[in-house]
């Protein structure tokens, strides 16, 4: 069973083809990193499976199989100034979740009143990561969640995250440009380039320390660092 299934997606903006026939299978419950150079099709492809672009356009053709439930955390908060934190968590829902007991999960049980702009940068991703689960979202799709964070708060956020991974077991993609993330979160580690999926890494189990090799071979996909002679 699958979170997502792509097959053969292509995706052209004005004759530029953006995704070129890609293929990629979130299993259920899978947490899965994506990492590409900026213009490699990342936000193309997560916009996609969000259902946020136009795929009956002429310029989308392929598969995309998205059964269950999404949820989009974005790198910007997005939080709406005029709304309480429990507010903005609840906002849109149609059903009696528990939006106090998911604000506890992510550390916010105190804050629930607090207005948006009196947040930190870590508190406001904790909310905008509350209003993601408390939709039960069977894909989660974190949009480079922690890009703005300081070092010690990204830390903590993903610490946070995998604790909220492990509690719901949604499948996860994370769109990401730091390699150490990737590798330190995800069970399966891409590279996408020129609109492919081009390596597909397993950094094995949990924790990991001995990780040097395989970041040196992403950064080599990447075009990073140069490959060896």
């Amino acid at each position: 069973m699958s979170a997502a299934r792509v097959a053969g997606l292509v995706r052209e903006f004005a004759g530029r083809r953006v995704l070129d026939h890609l293929d990629l299978t979130v299993g259920a419950g899978e947490f899965v990193a994506l990492l590409g150079r900026s213009g490699s099709g990342k936000s193309t492809l997560l916009r996609v499976l969000a259902g946020l672009d136009d795929t009956s356009s002429s310029e989308v053709s392929g598969t995309v199989e998205v059964p269950g439930s999404v949820a989009v955390a974005f790198q910007e908060p997005r939080l709406l100034p005029w709304r309480s934190v429990r507010e903005n968590v609840a906002l849109g829902l149609r059903t009696d979740a528990d939006v106090d007991h998911t604000l506890a999960e992510v550390g916010l049980a105190e804050r629930t009143d607090a207005w948006p702009l009196t947040l930190s940068g870590g508190e406001a991703q904790r909310a905008s990561l509350a209003r993601a689960l408390v939709r039960e979202p069977e894909l989660l799709l974190l949009d480079e969640p922690f890009g703005a964070l300081d070092a010690l708060t990204r830390i903590a956020m993903h610490d946070l995250v995998l604790d909220l991974w492990e509690r719901h077991r949604p499948g996860i993609l994370l769109v990401t440009h730091d390699v150490d993330e990737a590798i330190s979160l995800a069970d399966r580690v891409l590279v996408l380039d020129e609109g492919r999926i081009v390596a597909d890494h397993a950094p094995g189990p949990r924790p990991r320390t001995d990780v040097g090799a395989l970041r040196a071979t992403v950064l080599r996909e990447l075009g990073v660092i140069d490959a060896p002679a």
